[in-house]
């Protein structure tokens, strides 16, 4: 019974040192770190982890800080725009933690500096620019206020990765006027397609007017080459067969166009100046013809025509003696 107090003793205080083994060893995670205090003092290499920590129970503290990038939501504020328009935005901040040792001696509620610090800023980057840029320019607008915004928490130790504009609420008044603006531009580009289709499809009926006159213009063009070609080869061949024709038998042609003029109802007749020396080759043709008669000195009458007079005349061989 004399050893009970001791063996209690022993496990309490064995039970005591598991206690503040416990409590000393402290598990940081991949996405944290622990930064130290010593009895209330702390500096940028007391930051540790991730792993096993060892912090000395009472004498030291730990204060853990998330890395994760994080984000926060800035409700809707109503600003004025460099021409006097009152527009309400609302937008979302990304952030992360880059120095986990400022983040916790320099400020105190960082999402809450950031909040407060985001809504003057907004205020500021808004009364610089007119309204229409604000609602055209919103990607501008995000990048003024990420850069403005990282520059004020850099000595928070934190890094302001994206700004997100959500909704940009312009005034009643305006988004009426917005709609009517939008109408009119409508009603423009409809009036702008309708007369470019009617002036392009007044140009393809020109073009195409045109494309056929030119090639009705070629076609006439080769027909009349080749009409022009058809009457020199049939001029070339009446040459070369005309240059084959003699004298007896033009003269028989011209007797049969004298033929011809004859059965004509017509009371004038006009007759080239050839025709004389036509008369004087037919009359030695006649004469010819006259002198060749039959053997044995006689002749057989012929019916001559007088081409001075233009009567006819019959001759009669007198008989062979």
């Amino acid at each position: 019974m004399e050893n009970v107090p001791i063996v209690v003793a022993i496990l309490f205080l064995v039970f005591a040192g598991l206690l503040l083994f416990w409590a000393a060893i402290k598990i940081v995670n991949q996405y944290e770190r622990l930064l130290v205090f010593t009895l209330g003092r702390t500096s940028p290499q007391e930051v540790k982890g991730p792993g096993w920590v060892f912090v000395v129970p009472v004498a030291q503290r730990g204060v853990r800080v998330d890395l994760r990038e994080q984000f926060i939501e800035v409700p809707s504020q109503t600003n004025i725009t460099r021409d006097n328009a009152p527009i309400s935005i609302d937008f979302l901040i990304y952030w992360r933690i880059v120095e986990p040792y400022k983040s916790v001696v320099e400020v105190q509620n960082f999402n809450g500096a950031l909040q407060n610090i985001a809504t003057t800023t907004l205020r500021a980057v808004i009364g610089d620019i007119l309204l229409d840029d604000v609602l055209s320019k919103r990607e501008q607008i995000n990048e003024v206020l990420r850069v403005k915004l990282d520059e004020v928490t850099a000595r928070w130790g934190g890094k302001v990765t994206t700004v997100e504009i959500r909704e940009i609420t312009p005034p009643r008044e305006v988004q009426d006027a917005m709609n009517r603006q939008l109408s009119a531009e409508r009603t423009r580009r409809a009036v702008i397609t309708e007369s470019e289709g009617t002036r392009q499809s007044a140009i393809n009926v020109a073009e195409g007017t045109k494309q056929a006159e030119i090639l009705r213009a070629e076609g006439d063009r080769q027909a009349a080459i080749l009409r022009a070609e058809g009457f020199s080869l049939a001029l070339v061949r009446i040459f070369q067969a005309a240059s084959q024709v003699d004298q007896k038998t033009m003269a028989l042609q011209y007797l049969e166009a004298f033929k011809a003029l004859g059965a004509s109802p017509s009371t004038k007749y006009i007759l080239p100046l050839e025709l004389t020396q036509l008369a004087d080759a037919f009359r030695g043709f006649l004469t010819a013809s006259n002198e060749g008669g039959p053997a044995g000195g006689g002749s057989t009458p012929t019916t001559g025509v007088s081409l001075d007079s233009g009567a006819p005349t019959d001759s009669g061989a007198s008989p062979a003696s």
